[in-house]
């Protein structure tokens, strides 16, 4: 699921929820994103103030190959965290 061209997805996890309290949010993005396109992105499509932004490219880990039992690749993907202005919140668990 892709939420735009640059935005692949909210990480929900125990650790990314505490941190959402002190209003820090992890996406998972394009590899060939950067911290203002990142920025741009996040206010556009949560109408929100992006104050700071941390990118990581997380090192992926070994994956079977199609094809042979042997060959083995990594899959790596980067991540970006956001700092949204003072009293701001997006919502990445939507009530159903």
């Amino acid at each position: 699921m892709r939420l735009n061209n640059l935005i692949y997805k909210p990480i929900v996890t125990e650790k990314t929820y505490a941190q959402a309290t002190n209003g820090f949010y992890s996406f998972k993005v394009a590899m060939d994103a950067n911290k203002e396109s990142v920025a741009k992105e996040i206010e556009k499509m949560y109408g929100v103030k992006v104050t700071a932004v941390k990118t990581i490219v997380v090192p992926g880990k070994n994956r079977r190959v199609s094809g042979t039992r042997r060959r083995t690749g990594r899959v790596k993907w980067k991540k970006a965290t956001v700092k949204l202005k003072e009293g701001q919140t997006i919502d990445i668990m939507p009530k159903e």
